[in-house]
C-alpha cells in the first residue's frame, strides 16, 4: 500500500475524534497506527491524504463514514476459547454455582461484550452445551454486542474459515458442533441460536442490559483512559447482578478503579465477583 500523508492538524482531529466516539486513547506516537488502520479506508474512498478524509468526515453526509473509521480503529482479533483458563473457570466453577444459586428462578443472563466475529459468545455457547440436561427447562440468554456493525454481520452467520476454527477449537469440538460448508465451517443451529448479537457502544448508553449473571469483558479497558474505565464499572454495577461474575483480560483489573468486584481467585486473577 502507498503511503498516505496528512497533517499534524488532521491526525489530531482523528485522535480526538476516536476517542470521543469510541474512548480509545491513541498517544502522539501512535500516527502510525492511525496510518495502517486507516490506509485502506483512504483507498477505498478514492481520497489522497488524511487532510480530505478530516473534510468528507466533517460534511453534512459524514456520518456513515465516521462510523467506519471507527470500526477500522477497533481491535477485532479473537479466537475460539481464547485464554481456556477463563472457559475452564465458566464451566467448572461459575456454571454450577450459578445452577444452585439460580434454582429457583432457572434463568441464566450473559454479556459477551466487545464479541468481534463471535467466537466468545460462541465459545460460551458450546461450554453451555455441557450442561444440556441440567439446564433443561431453563432460560439461558447469551447476548453478543459490538461497536462494529461489519463485525456483527460475519458473527451472525456463524461461519469460519479453516484458519478461524484451527485457533482454539479441537477436533473433538469441531467435530460435535460445526459442519463443512464448501471450504469453511458452519456453527450447527442449535448452537447458533443460542446467540443473539446487537449493536452496542460501550461509552454510550447499554439499553435492555439488567439483571446479568455472567458479563464477558475482557481486553477492552486496555485502550480506555481511567475516568472511562471507572464510568463502565459503575454501569457494570448497574446491569450484573450482586453475585454475578466478571470476566477481564489477564492483563485487565479492577485495582483502583472499583470496590464493588472481588477477586474469585488469588494471584493473576481473570474472575471477579461482584460484592456490592
Amino acid at each position: 500500500m502507498a503511503a498516505v500523508v496528512g497533517s499534524d492538524q488532521a491526525f489530531d482531529y482523528l485522535r480526538k475524534m476516536v476517542h470521543e466516539r469510541a474512548a480509545i486513547v491513541l498517544d502522539q506516537d501512535k500516527r502510525y497506527l492511525l496510518e495502517a488502520r486507516l490506509g485502506p479506508l483512504l483507498l477505498s474512498e478514492r481520497l489522497g491524504s488524511f487532510d480530505e478524509l478530516v473534510i468528507r468526515l466533517g460534511a453534512p453526509d459524514g456520518g456513515p463514514l465516521r462510523q467506519r473509521v471507527i470500526e477500522a480503529m477497533t481491535t477485532n482479533e479473537t479466537s475460539f476459547f481464547r485464554d481456556k483458563r477463563a472457559f475452564q473457570a465458566l464451566r467448572y466453577q461459575v456454571i454450577p454455582a450459578l445452577i444452585a444459586d439460580r434454582a429457583a428462578e432457572r434463568r441464566i443472563n450473559i454479556w459477551s461484550a466487545a464479541s468481534s466475529t463471535g467466537q466468545e459468545p460462541f465459545s460460551i455457547a458450546m461450554t453451555l452445551k455441557e450442561y444440556d440436561r441440567v439446564l433443561a427447562g431453563w432460560n439461558v440468554e447469551i447476548l453478543a454486542t459490538d461497536l462494529s456493525n461489519e463485525v456483527l454481520a460475519r458473527a451472525r452467520t456463524g461461519t469460519f474459515s479453516q484458519l478461524e476454527v484451527d485457533r482454539g477449537l479441537t477436533p473433538a469440538l469441531l467435530s460435535r458442533f460445526f459442519e463443512k460448508v464448501g471450504t469453511t465451517w458452519r456453527l450447527k443451529e442449535d448452537v447458533r441460536r443460542m446467540v443473539n448479537f446487537r449493536q452496542l457502544n460501550l461509552i454510550e448508553s447499554w439499553p435492555h442490559l439488567h439483571d446479568l449473571d455472567i458479563v464477558f469483558l475482557r481486553n477492552v479497558l486496555i485502550y480506555f483512559d481511567v475516568p472511562t474505565k471507572r464510568r463502565i464499572f459503575e454501569k457494570l454495577c448497574q446491569t450484573l447482578r450482586v453475585g454475578g461474575y466478571l470476566f477481564l483480560g489477564s492483563v485487565e483489573s479492577t485495582l483502583n478503579l472499583t470496590d464493588n468486584f472481588k477477586e474469585v481467585s488469588s494471584g493473576k486473577s481473570i474472575l471477579y465477583q461482584r460484592t456490592n
